[in-house]
């Protein structure tokens, strides 16, 4: 219990010293997952709009596979990126492996499917008299398309932080595809596991309480955007 104690005090410390190499890790892992969400809200958001309203062959087994998707191991992403972007792989001439752009890749496909379901979910709250009532009133398919969004963006935003928390606490890619290489591509995530085989536990905690930190803000922010969401459904 005193070393845990004595870490927890250290590392408190290291927290509100603003340590440089504490600072640098946490600017990596929000660099990288900042962008990371980015991307994959600009893909995930039209895309989950286009197959909530889209009518087409396949939809319900395409439901299937991005509910699926929810669950797949960061792991198997990681080496299923690593096997294109690695020198031997189809994408090896740009140099990509262990590098943030790497990682970015691998947290996108992580959670896309994230994005896209919570996008279907809210978008599906969403009374269809809304449509019928812009589509009635001479709007366009795509005025229609900015009304429902609207309505839904409370659901919305909910989804993109839950990505956002998903991939800046995610370990398996950063750790595969960036190599964990001080000052470039270590987050907190693979700084924590470094540390803790190194057996040094005061880094290790207050990368832990920074993280525990950032995943408690989101997520009030999420059951916030929740509860603005059902009220609003009200």
């Amino acid at each position: 219990m005193d070393l845990l104690f004595d870490s927890v005090r250290s590392a408190l410390l290291l927290f509100m010293s603003f340590d440089a190499e504490l600072v640098d890790i946490v600017m990596v892992s929000l660099k990288v997952s900042f962008s990371a969400t980015l991307i994959a809200s600009v893909l995930g958001i039209p895309g989950g709009f286009l197959v909530a309203y889209a009518v087409f062959p396949g939809k319900r087994m395409v439901l299937t596979v991005l509910n699926t998707l929810l669950a797949l191991p960061t792991v198997v992403i990681g080496l299923l990126v690593y096997s294109f972007i690695s020198r031997r792989g189809i994408l090896g001439s740009f140099d990509l492996l262990y590098t943030q752009k790497a990682m970015v890749i691998g947290q996108v496909i992580l959670i896309v499917p994230v994005i896209m379901t919570l996008t279907i979910a809210a978008i599906s709250r969403i009374d269809k008299r809304y449509r019928l009532t812009a589509l009635t009133l001479g709007a366009t398919r795509y005025q229609m398309a900015l009304v429902i969004l609207k309505e839904a963006r409370y659901g919305i935003f909910a989804a993109v932080i839950a990505a956002f928390g998903r991939v800046i606490a995610e370990v398996g890619i950063s750790m595969m595809l960036g190599g964990n290489a001080k000052g470039f591509t270590r987050t907190m995530t693979t700084a924590m596991a470094l540390e803790y085989d190194k057996g040094e536990f005061v880094l290790s905690v207050a990368l832990g309480i920074t993280l525990m930190t950032i995943a408690f803000v989101i997520n009030m922010l999420f059951h916030l955007l929740q509860g603005r969401t059902g009220n609003d459904a009200l």
